[in-house]
């Protein structure tokens, strides 16, 4: 089965049994719309660097998802920060559609509930096992010295920005994940891609954080 690196990042995220969100929001959906933009320059979309981000081609990939964000990204004329475009794209609406296509695709059960018997609360634990699985041994194999194929770094990389990959992986070497997600291994294109994405997602989580607070404390 074939999943985007988002949904690999959502398999990762949630506890396989109990299906709870191993991090906070304010990591996970930055993450989520990092992925989607890594994925689009992978597919060779998108064109990242340090300073702005260019559509080289608008063509569709066949994933809504994806092709929705390539849309928006065209019909906007002009080329952005990536931080501009994370910051606009994430949102708990991506996350739960892409959690929702998971279980459509019987990869997770979509489970709700009530916290309190008040607080509506829906639990997204694992149906089918063998999709993490399958990411978690490209994963662990990249992380115990495998050279990564260019998908597996930028999910490492992502992961290593949101702090997901103290939750999914604890024992992994902290010098392995500096070398996948500082991408020397890799060609020119690919390590500006993990380069910029892993600096993106942690400038909109500290971003998004200091909003909330200010907000909070207002």
């Amino acid at each position: 089965m074939t999943v985007t690196i988002a949904e690999e990042i959502l398999l990762l995220a949630f506890s396989e049994t109990e299906g709870r969100q191993l991090i906070g929001s304010t990591e996970l959906a930055p993450s989520l719309a990092g992925a989607m933009l890594a994925e689009l320059a992978l597919a060779g979309r998108l064109e990242l660097s340090e300073k702005k981000i260019a559509v080289t081609d608008s063509t569709p990939l066949g994933d809504e998802e994806l092709d929705a964000v390539l849309a928006r990204m065209a019909e906007e004329g002009k080329e952005r920060k990536a931080e501009w475009w994370v910051y606009r794209l994430r949102s708990g609406k991506l996350r739960e559609r892409l959690l929702a296509r998971l279980a459509e695709r019987g990869v997770l059960s979509e489970q709700k509930g009530k916290v309190l018997g008040i607080f509506p609360t829906t639990r997204w634990p694992e149906r089918d096992g063998s999709v993490e699985a399958e990411v978690r041994a490209r994963v662990a194999g990249a992380l115990g010295g495998a050279t990564p194929d260019e998908r597996t770094a930028v999910l490492i990389a992502v992961m290593h920005a949101a702090k997901l990959d103290r939750k999914a992986f604890p024992g992994a070497s902290k010098e392995r994940i500096k070398e996948i997600t500082e991408g020397a291994w890799a060609g020119e294109a690919v390590a500006k891609t993990i380069a910029s994405i892993n600096t993106v997602i942690l400038t909109t989580t500290v971003m998004t954080a200091t909003v909330a607070t200010t907000s909070g404390s207002g």
